[in-house]
Protein backbone atom coordinates (compact mmCIF):
# COMPACT_ATOMS: atom_id res chain seq x y z
CA UNK A 1 0.00 0.00 0.00
CA UNK A 2 1.48 3.55 -1.23
CA UNK A 3 0.72 6.03 1.68
CA UNK A 4 1.87 9.99 0.50
CA UNK A 5 -0.38 11.77 3.03
CA UNK A 6 -0.72 11.59 7.18
CA UNK A 7 -1.88 13.78 9.71
CA UNK A 8 -0.02 13.13 12.73
CA UNK A 9 0.57 14.94 16.19
CA UNK A 10 4.36 15.82 17.57
CA UNK A 11 4.07 16.86 21.65
CA UNK A 12 7.61 18.33 23.05
CA UNK A 13 8.74 17.46 26.58
CA UNK A 14 7.56 20.13 29.14
CA UNK A 15 10.42 21.58 31.29
CA UNK A 16 11.46 20.39 34.54
CA UNK A 17 10.44 23.11 37.50
CA UNK A 18 13.03 24.69 39.67
CA UNK A 19 14.02 24.14 43.19
CA UNK A 20 13.66 26.48 46.33
CA UNK A 21 17.02 25.26 48.48
CA UNK A 22 19.41 27.18 50.32
CA UNK A 23 23.06 26.52 51.56
CA UNK A 24 23.72 24.54 54.50
CA UNK A 25 26.77 23.77 55.26
CA UNK A 26 29.16 23.73 58.76
CA UNK A 27 30.51 27.35 59.81
CA UNK A 28 28.36 28.98 56.92
CA UNK A 29 25.27 30.57 58.58
CA UNK A 30 24.12 32.74 55.47
CA UNK A 31 24.75 30.59 52.97
CA UNK A 32 22.33 31.89 51.02
CA UNK A 33 20.06 30.32 48.16
CA UNK A 34 21.27 27.95 45.72
CA UNK A 35 17.98 26.04 44.02
CA UNK A 36 19.23 24.66 40.81
CA UNK A 37 17.61 24.32 37.45
CA UNK A 38 14.70 22.15 35.87
CA UNK A 39 15.78 20.25 33.29
CA UNK A 40 14.80 20.46 29.54
CA UNK A 41 12.07 18.67 28.07
CA UNK A 42 12.52 16.76 24.94
CA UNK A 43 12.63 17.97 21.38
CA UNK A 44 10.86 16.25 18.96
CA UNK A 45 12.81 15.91 15.76
CA UNK A 46 12.12 14.39 12.17
CA UNK A 47 15.06 13.24 9.90
CA UNK A 48 14.66 12.68 6.45
CA UNK A 49 15.79 9.09 6.08
CA UNK A 50 16.33 7.55 2.09
CA UNK A 51 15.58 3.76 3.41
CA UNK A 52 11.70 5.16 3.85
CA UNK A 53 9.52 4.66 0.57
CA UNK A 54 6.07 5.95 2.15
CA UNK A 55 4.36 7.64 5.13
CA UNK A 56 3.15 3.64 5.75
CA UNK A 57 4.39 3.71 9.61
CA UNK A 58 1.92 7.00 9.98
CA UNK A 59 -0.77 5.09 8.77
CA UNK A 60 -0.78 2.85 12.51
CA UNK A 61 0.85 5.34 14.49
CA UNK A 62 -0.52 9.22 15.16
CA UNK A 63 0.92 10.73 17.58
CA UNK A 64 4.71 11.13 18.97
CA UNK A 65 5.80 12.36 22.63
CA UNK A 66 8.63 13.37 24.10
CA UNK A 67 9.73 13.59 27.90
CA UNK A 68 9.62 16.11 30.15
CA UNK A 69 12.18 17.22 31.92
CA UNK A 70 13.62 16.13 35.59
CA UNK A 71 12.65 18.23 38.43
CA UNK A 72 15.64 19.89 40.14
CA UNK A 73 16.11 18.63 43.74
CA UNK A 74 18.11 21.19 46.22
CA UNK A 75 21.01 22.19 44.03
CA UNK A 76 21.18 19.25 41.71
CA UNK A 77 19.78 20.11 38.42
CA UNK A 78 17.15 18.07 36.76
CA UNK A 79 18.26 15.67 33.97
CA UNK A 80 17.33 17.03 30.59
CA UNK A 81 15.17 14.89 28.33
CA UNK A 82 16.39 13.06 25.44
CA UNK A 83 15.13 14.25 21.91
CA UNK A 84 12.63 11.68 19.88
CA UNK A 85 14.18 11.10 16.61
CA UNK A 86 10.87 10.53 13.83
CA UNK A 87 11.94 9.36 10.75
CA UNK A 88 9.77 10.44 7.64
CA UNK A 89 10.95 9.52 4.00
CA UNK A 90 13.30 12.09 1.87
CA UNK A 91 10.84 14.41 -0.05
CA UNK A 92 8.83 14.78 2.49
CA UNK A 93 6.83 18.08 2.93
CA UNK A 94 5.79 18.96 6.70
CA UNK A 95 2.31 21.24 6.90
CA UNK A 96 1.19 22.83 9.91
CA UNK A 97 -2.67 22.02 9.96
CA UNK A 98 -3.84 24.79 12.16
CA UNK A 99 -1.79 27.58 10.47
CA UNK A 100 -1.80 25.88 7.06
CA UNK A 101 1.93 27.16 6.80
CA UNK A 102 4.59 25.10 5.01
CA UNK A 103 7.01 24.31 8.06
CA UNK A 104 9.83 22.47 6.41
CA UNK A 105 11.11 20.23 2.87
CA UNK A 106 13.07 17.56 4.16
CA UNK A 107 14.26 17.04 0.31
CA UNK A 108 17.79 15.93 1.58
CA UNK A 109 19.14 12.66 3.27
CA UNK A 110 19.94 13.19 7.13
CA UNK A 111 18.24 16.55 6.96
CA UNK A 112 16.62 17.83 10.70
CA UNK A 113 13.80 19.46 11.54
CA UNK A 114 12.79 20.57 14.87
CA UNK A 115 9.01 20.30 14.44
CA UNK A 116 8.13 20.58 18.17
CA UNK A 117 11.15 22.13 20.95
CA UNK A 118 10.79 21.05 24.55
CA UNK A 119 10.08 23.65 27.34
CA UNK A 120 13.50 24.94 28.44
CA UNK A 121 13.92 23.99 32.67
CA UNK A 122 12.51 26.29 35.26
CA UNK A 123 15.17 28.38 37.04
CA UNK A 124 15.66 27.49 40.76
CA UNK A 125 15.53 30.31 43.61
CA UNK A 126 19.41 31.14 42.99
CA UNK A 127 18.43 33.53 40.17
CA UNK A 128 15.60 35.66 41.96
CA UNK A 129 18.09 37.11 44.24
CA UNK A 130 18.32 40.71 44.75
CA UNK A 131 19.02 43.34 46.54
CA UNK A 132 15.58 43.83 47.69
CA UNK A 133 14.92 40.01 47.61
CA UNK A 134 17.82 38.44 49.56
CA UNK A 135 15.66 35.14 50.59
CA UNK A 136 13.66 34.24 47.50
CA UNK A 137 11.25 31.83 48.16
CA UNK A 138 9.92 30.78 45.31
CA UNK A 139 11.23 29.22 41.85
CA UNK A 140 10.14 29.01 38.10
CA UNK A 141 8.25 25.96 37.23
CA UNK A 142 9.45 25.03 33.77
CA UNK A 143 8.01 26.01 30.35
CA UNK A 144 4.93 24.12 28.34
CA UNK A 145 6.11 22.18 25.69
CA UNK A 146 4.50 22.55 22.27
CA UNK A 147 1.82 20.90 20.36
CA UNK A 148 1.89 20.39 16.52
CA UNK A 149 -0.89 18.62 14.59
CA UNK A 150 1.12 18.70 11.03
CA UNK A 151 0.18 17.27 7.74
CA UNK A 152 3.22 15.01 5.90
CA UNK A 153 3.32 15.26 2.38
CA UNK A 154 5.46 13.11 0.22
CA UNK A 155 6.38 13.98 -3.09
CA UNK A 156 8.60 11.31 -4.81
CA UNK A 157 12.10 11.96 -5.59
CA UNK A 158 12.93 10.74 -9.04
CA UNK A 159 15.38 12.61 -11.28
CA UNK A 160 12.72 11.97 -14.69
CA UNK A 161 8.39 11.97 -14.66
CA UNK A 162 6.99 9.63 -17.18
CA UNK A 163 3.76 11.21 -18.19
CA UNK A 164 0.59 10.50 -20.36
CA UNK A 165 -2.83 9.41 -20.54
CA UNK A 166 -3.92 5.75 -18.98
CA UNK A 167 -2.74 3.35 -20.90
CA UNK A 168 -0.41 5.03 -23.07
CA UNK A 169 2.65 2.64 -22.02
CA UNK A 170 4.21 4.09 -19.35
CA UNK A 171 4.26 1.15 -16.59
CA UNK A 172 5.53 -1.12 -19.68
CA UNK A 173 8.22 1.37 -20.45
CA UNK A 174 9.48 1.59 -16.79
CA UNK A 175 9.37 -2.04 -17.12
CA UNK A 176 11.85 -2.31 -19.88
CA UNK A 177 14.20 0.49 -18.76
CA UNK A 178 14.72 -0.96 -15.61
CA UNK A 179 14.22 -3.48 -12.92
CA UNK A 180 10.69 -2.12 -11.81
CA UNK A 181 8.08 -4.47 -12.02
CA UNK A 182 4.81 -2.32 -12.13
CA UNK A 183 1.39 -4.33 -12.41
CA UNK A 184 0.59 -3.81 -16.50
CA UNK A 185 -2.87 -4.20 -18.10
CA UNK A 186 -4.39 -4.29 -21.23
CA UNK A 187 -7.17 -1.31 -19.26
CA UNK A 188 -7.26 2.12 -18.42
CA UNK A 189 -6.14 3.06 -15.08
CA UNK A 190 -3.76 -0.16 -14.10
CA UNK A 191 -1.35 2.39 -12.36
CA UNK A 192 -2.74 3.53 -9.09
CA UNK A 193 0.08 4.13 -6.93
CA UNK A 194 3.38 5.53 -8.51
CA UNK A 195 6.30 3.47 -9.46
CA UNK A 196 10.04 4.11 -9.35
CA UNK A 197 12.93 1.97 -11.10
CA UNK A 198 16.76 2.93 -11.67
CA UNK A 199 17.52 3.21 -15.11
CA UNK A 200 21.03 2.47 -16.25
CA UNK A 201 23.04 3.54 -19.48
CA UNK A 202 26.42 2.58 -19.63
CA UNK A 203 28.34 4.21 -16.31
CA UNK A 204 25.22 6.72 -16.09
CA UNK A 205 22.11 5.69 -13.93
CA UNK A 206 18.76 7.74 -13.01
CA UNK A 207 15.45 7.11 -11.25
CA UNK A 208 12.65 7.28 -13.28
CA UNK A 209 9.13 7.24 -11.57
CA UNK A 210 6.21 6.20 -13.46
CA UNK A 211 3.11 8.35 -12.42
CA UNK A 212 -0.75 7.11 -12.96
CA UNK A 213 -1.84 8.19 -16.02
CA UNK A 214 -3.88 11.61 -16.07
CA UNK A 215 -6.83 12.82 -17.92
CA UNK A 216 -8.76 15.89 -18.44
CA UNK A 217 -9.35 17.33 -15.54
CA UNK A 218 -6.68 16.16 -13.99
CA UNK A 219 -5.97 19.38 -12.31
CA UNK A 220 -9.39 19.63 -10.64
CA UNK A 221 -9.43 16.41 -8.96
CA UNK A 222 -10.49 14.13 -11.95
CA UNK A 223 -9.80 10.36 -12.11
CA UNK A 224 -6.33 9.30 -10.27
CA UNK A 225 -3.71 11.50 -11.39
CA UNK A 226 -4.67 14.53 -9.81
CA UNK A 227 -3.50 12.83 -6.34
CA UNK A 228 -0.09 12.56 -7.71
CA UNK A 229 0.77 15.45 -9.63
CA UNK A 230 2.52 16.97 -7.00
CA UNK A 231 5.13 13.96 -7.37
CA UNK A 232 5.99 15.29 -10.64
CA UNK A 233 6.82 18.47 -8.86
CA UNK A 234 10.40 16.87 -7.86
CA UNK A 235 11.33 15.73 -11.35
CA UNK A 236 13.96 17.37 -13.69
CA UNK A 237 13.24 15.93 -16.65
CA UNK A 238 9.88 15.08 -18.44
CA UNK A 239 8.94 11.82 -20.53
CA UNK A 240 6.09 12.63 -22.20
CA UNK A 241 4.64 9.10 -23.66
CA UNK A 242 2.43 9.29 -26.80
CA UNK A 243 -0.01 6.27 -27.28
CA UNK A 244 -0.12 6.69 -30.98
CA UNK A 245 -2.51 3.13 -31.09
CA UNK A 246 -5.15 3.94 -28.67
CA UNK A 247 -7.63 1.34 -27.93
CA UNK A 248 -10.59 3.69 -28.21
CA UNK A 249 -9.19 5.21 -31.45
CA UNK A 250 -8.41 8.76 -30.47
CA UNK A 251 -6.78 11.46 -31.82
CA UNK A 252 -3.07 11.52 -30.40
CA UNK A 253 -2.57 14.88 -31.57
CA UNK A 254 -5.55 15.81 -29.52
CA UNK A 255 -4.46 13.74 -26.59
CA UNK A 256 -0.51 15.03 -26.14
CA UNK A 257 -2.49 18.74 -26.33
CA UNK A 258 -4.59 17.68 -23.47
CA UNK A 259 -1.59 16.32 -21.64
CA UNK A 260 0.35 19.49 -21.82
CA UNK A 261 -2.73 22.20 -21.10
CA UNK A 262 -3.46 19.98 -17.92
CA UNK A 263 0.46 20.05 -17.08
CA UNK A 264 0.32 23.89 -17.72
CA UNK A 265 -2.83 24.47 -15.86
CA UNK A 266 -1.27 22.85 -12.97
CA UNK A 267 2.37 24.48 -12.82
CA UNK A 268 3.79 26.45 -15.36
CA UNK A 269 7.03 25.83 -13.75
CA UNK A 270 6.55 22.25 -13.80
CA UNK A 271 4.93 22.57 -17.29
CA UNK A 272 8.13 24.62 -18.18
CA UNK A 273 10.52 21.68 -17.66
CA UNK A 274 12.93 20.33 -19.63
CA UNK A 275 10.48 17.70 -22.25
CA UNK A 276 11.15 14.68 -24.23
CA UNK A 277 8.09 13.08 -26.48
CA UNK A 278 8.49 9.34 -26.58
CA UNK A 279 5.42 8.37 -29.63
CA UNK A 280 4.64 4.64 -28.10
CA UNK A 281 3.26 1.47 -29.86
CA UNK A 282 5.39 2.11 -33.49
CA UNK A 283 5.29 -1.80 -33.57
CA UNK A 284 1.49 -1.53 -34.02
CA UNK A 285 1.60 1.10 -36.56
CA UNK A 286 1.64 -0.44 -40.42
CA UNK A 287 3.23 1.59 -43.27
CA UNK A 288 1.18 4.14 -44.81
CA UNK A 289 -1.76 3.44 -42.69
CA UNK A 290 -3.12 6.62 -41.21
CA UNK A 291 -1.70 5.99 -37.73
CA UNK A 292 1.32 6.49 -39.63
CA UNK A 293 0.51 9.61 -41.09
CA UNK A 294 -0.42 11.09 -37.94
CA UNK A 295 3.11 10.21 -36.03
CA UNK A 296 4.94 11.32 -38.91
CA UNK A 297 2.35 15.29 -38.24
CA UNK A 298 2.84 14.90 -35.15
CA UNK A 299 7.03 14.27 -34.85
CA UNK A 300 7.25 17.32 -37.30
CA UNK A 301 5.25 19.51 -35.78
CA UNK A 302 7.63 18.80 -32.17
CA UNK A 303 11.09 19.10 -33.89
CA UNK A 304 9.19 22.61 -35.25
CA UNK A 305 8.86 23.29 -31.87
CA UNK A 306 12.56 22.33 -30.89
CA UNK A 307 11.29 19.72 -28.20
CA UNK A 308 13.28 16.11 -28.79
CA UNK A 309 10.98 13.54 -30.16
CA UNK A 310 11.79 9.90 -30.54
CA UNK A 311 9.31 6.92 -31.95
CA UNK A 312 9.51 3.57 -30.15
CA UNK A 313 8.26 1.07 -28.51
CA UNK A 314 8.26 -0.12 -24.49
CA UNK A 315 6.37 -3.59 -25.00
CA UNK A 316 9.15 -4.27 -28.34
CA UNK A 317 11.75 -2.27 -26.74
CA UNK A 318 12.85 -0.81 -29.56
CA UNK A 319 14.23 2.73 -30.22
CA UNK A 320 14.29 3.53 -26.38
CA UNK A 321 18.40 3.75 -26.30
CA UNK A 322 18.44 7.49 -28.74
CA UNK A 323 15.94 8.67 -26.05
CA UNK A 324 17.91 7.47 -23.30
CA UNK A 325 21.22 9.11 -24.62
CA UNK A 326 19.19 12.19 -24.64
CA UNK A 327 17.67 12.29 -21.34
CA UNK A 328 20.74 11.60 -19.53
CA UNK A 329 22.17 14.82 -21.64
CA UNK A 330 19.47 16.40 -20.60
CA UNK A 331 19.68 16.16 -16.83
CA UNK A 332 23.69 16.50 -17.13
CA UNK A 333 22.82 19.79 -18.35
CA UNK A 334 20.02 20.45 -15.88
CA UNK A 335 22.43 20.21 -12.33
CA UNK A 336 25.51 18.72 -11.41
CA UNK A 337 25.49 15.78 -9.13
CA UNK A 338 25.31 16.69 -5.47
CA UNK A 339 26.83 14.61 -2.75
CA UNK A 340 23.99 13.16 -0.12
CA UNK A 341 25.01 14.21 3.74
CA UNK A 342 24.78 11.84 5.73
CA UNK A 343 23.66 14.66 8.62
CA UNK A 344 22.71 18.18 8.40
CA UNK A 345 22.59 20.19 11.61
CA UNK A 346 18.91 20.25 12.91
CA UNK A 347 16.61 23.83 11.89
CA UNK A 348 13.70 24.20 13.67
CA UNK A 349 10.49 26.66 13.83
CA UNK A 350 11.01 30.31 14.25
CA UNK A 351 9.27 31.55 17.21
CA UNK A 352 7.00 34.47 16.75
CA UNK A 353 6.13 36.75 19.45
CA UNK A 354 3.03 38.19 18.52
CA UNK A 355 2.56 40.76 21.58
CA UNK A 356 -0.34 40.71 24.24
CA UNK A 357 -3.61 42.30 24.64
CA UNK A 358 -6.54 42.66 26.81
CA UNK A 359 -10.11 42.00 25.67
CA UNK A 360 -13.38 41.44 27.71
CA UNK A 361 -13.53 37.90 28.55
CA UNK A 362 -17.70 36.05 27.07
CA UNK A 363 -18.09 35.18 30.54
CA UNK A 364 -17.21 38.55 32.40
CA UNK A 365 -14.09 40.25 33.38
CA UNK A 366 -11.37 40.43 31.25
CA UNK A 367 -8.92 38.05 28.84
CA UNK A 368 -5.30 38.75 28.81
CA UNK A 369 -4.22 36.92 25.22
CA UNK A 370 -0.66 36.52 24.31
CA UNK A 371 1.90 33.54 23.96
CA UNK A 372 4.41 35.10 26.65
CA UNK A 373 1.71 35.84 28.57
CA UNK A 374 0.61 32.27 28.77
CA UNK A 375 4.08 31.31 29.11
CA UNK A 376 4.79 33.44 32.07
CA UNK A 377 1.59 32.30 33.84
CA UNK A 378 2.52 28.45 33.04
CA UNK A 379 5.74 28.67 34.64
CA UNK A 380 4.33 30.65 38.15
CA UNK A 381 3.93 28.39 40.76
CA UNK A 382 0.69 29.98 41.62
CA UNK A 383 0.13 28.46 44.41
CA UNK A 384 2.94 30.17 46.44
CA UNK A 385 2.63 33.60 47.36
CA UNK A 386 5.86 35.35 46.30
CA UNK A 387 5.93 33.77 43.36
CA UNK A 388 2.53 35.96 42.64
CA UNK A 389 3.58 38.78 42.98
CA UNK A 390 6.45 38.73 41.38
CA UNK A 391 4.63 37.81 38.52
CA UNK A 392 2.51 40.62 39.29
CA UNK A 393 5.32 42.90 39.10
CA UNK A 394 6.25 41.51 35.86
CA UNK A 395 3.27 41.90 34.24
CA UNK A 396 3.13 45.50 35.59
CA UNK A 397 6.26 45.86 34.15
CA UNK A 398 4.95 44.82 30.72
CA UNK A 399 2.02 47.72 31.11
CA UNK A 400 -0.49 44.62 31.43
CA UNK A 401 -1.93 45.80 34.53
CA UNK A 402 -1.91 50.13 32.97
CA UNK A 403 -4.25 48.44 30.07
CA UNK A 404 -6.66 46.71 32.33
CA UNK A 405 -6.71 50.36 34.32
CA UNK A 406 -7.73 51.87 31.68
CA UNK A 407 -10.52 49.92 30.19
CA UNK A 408 -12.09 50.58 33.53
CA UNK A 409 -11.01 46.90 35.29
CA UNK A 410 -12.42 47.29 38.69
CA UNK A 411 -11.73 45.93 41.99
CA UNK A 412 -11.84 41.96 41.75
CA UNK A 413 -12.62 41.43 38.79
CA UNK A 414 -12.04 38.20 37.24
CA UNK A 415 -8.65 38.03 34.84
CA UNK A 416 -8.40 35.04 32.73
CA UNK A 417 -4.82 34.04 31.26
CA UNK A 418 -5.30 30.76 29.82
CA UNK A 419 -6.98 27.98 32.13
CA UNK A 420 -5.80 30.39 35.38
CA UNK A 421 -8.29 33.16 37.23
CA UNK A 422 -7.16 36.11 38.73
CA UNK A 423 -9.02 38.52 40.98
CA UNK A 424 -8.01 42.21 40.12
CA UNK A 425 -5.90 44.33 42.72
CA UNK A 426 -4.90 47.86 41.84
CA UNK A 427 -2.57 47.83 44.23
Amino acid sequence: MFFDEAIVEFVSGDGGSGAVAFHREKHVPRGGPNGADGGRGGNVILMAERGMRTLYDFSMRRKFSAEPGAHAVGNKRGRSSKDVIVKVPVGTVIWDTVMDEQLADLNLHGMKFVVCKGGRGGRGNLHYVSSVRQVPNFAEKGAPGETVTAKLELKLLADVGLIGLPNAGKSTLLGALSAARPKIGDYPFTTITPNLGVVSLGDKSFVMADMPGLIEGARLGHGLGHQFLRHIERTKVLIHVVDMAPIDESDPVRNFELIENELKEYSEEVWSRPRVVLLNKIDMIAPGSPENDRLQELRDRLQRDGIPVFAGSGAAKLGLDPMLYEVVSTLEAQESVESMPTLMPATAREEVDEGWDVVPAPEGGWEVIGRRVLRMVKMTNLNNTDSVRFLHRRLERMGVIERLRELGADEDDSVFVGDAVFSFRDY
